[in-house]
């Protein structure tokens, strides 16, 4: 699609007095996690995803348009869909199937996860092919324990089926581990889903830069474990701390570009 037709459809959309103030902002702050998360180098190209469930309306959600880079989405490229996959709004795009199937597959069985994030870091992916997953050697690693499911690989996510043993490995927690594939976070705002894959890929990063020295690892005791993890839990949700780091998100997207709020 020509930049010139994509940006005419586009502006239509955020300008359309139908679409409700919610919706707008949805789409504003989701179009922010897509040009964060190619700043922060967490893109497949044009694969992965990033979906919100629709504020005010039950079974719609958005999701990134397929074919675009990261970096080009704005808020009205963004493609609104049902929980069967079809388009309940007008674009001229058309969206990722194993993209629906994952995020789906949440927005159904997760009614408090409105915010979903799927990436294939690299470091991500090689913590998802060890027998081990993520390991506690450290302190954001420890942000996860006991609060990550993980879910055997399939296959490219095609098959419908799949939907119910996703969200039985995900289970209460904030992340998924996808076994061979790479990782899943959620969270009841953008700042809290943002936060939760931030900081799991960076455990991974950590991880893997850990095991890459070929030394011995210096583990930590059990009950220090247990200690940290109970803390994490406590502050996890705190909305002052992640309002304030989201609201720090949200302005370094705006020195990037503001053009992703069109």
């Amino acid at each position: 699609m020509h930049i010139a037709t994509q940006k005419d459809a586009e502006t239509s959309v955020m300008s359309d007095p139908q679409i409700s103030d919610g919706e707008k902002q949805c789409r504003i702050e989701l179009a922010a996690c897509y040009r964060l998360a190619a700043h922060y180098r967490m893109t497949d190209t044009i694969y992965t995803h990033i979906s919100a469930r629709v504020p005010g309306e039950p079974g719609h959600f958005l999701i990134n348009p397929y074919g675009l880079m990261w970096e080009e989405i704005t808020a009205s490229s963004l493609v609104k869909i049902d929980v069967d996959g079809n388009k309940v709004a007008d674009s001229p795009y058309r969206v990722n199937p194993a993209g629906f199937t994952i995020h789906s597959a949440v927005h159904i069985g997760r009614h408090d996860a409105a915010w979903v994030m799927h990436t294939h870091t690299r470091s991500g992916f090689a913590v998802s092919c060890l027998e081990e997953g993520l390991m506690p050697l450290n302190q954001i690693a420890l942000q996860y324990y006991g609060q990550i499911g993980y879910h055997d690989y399939e296959g490219i996510a095609l098959d419908l089926e799949e939907r119910e043993r996703i969200v039985e490995a995900l289970g209460a927690n904030i992340a998924l581990i996808l076994r061979n594939h790479g990782l899943l976070t959620v969270g009841a705002t953008a700042g809290q889903m943002f936060s939760n894959m931030f900081y799991l890929n960076r455990a991974c990063e950590i991880q893997e830069s850990t095991l890459a020295m070929g030394r011995p690892l210096r583990k930590i005791d059990d009950t220090v474990i247990k200690r940290v993890s109970e803390q994490f839990s406590q502050m996890a949700y705190d909305d002052g701390d992640v309002a304030l780091e989201w609201e720090a998100q949200m302005r370094l997207a705006d020195r990037l570009d503001p053009d992703f709020r069109d």
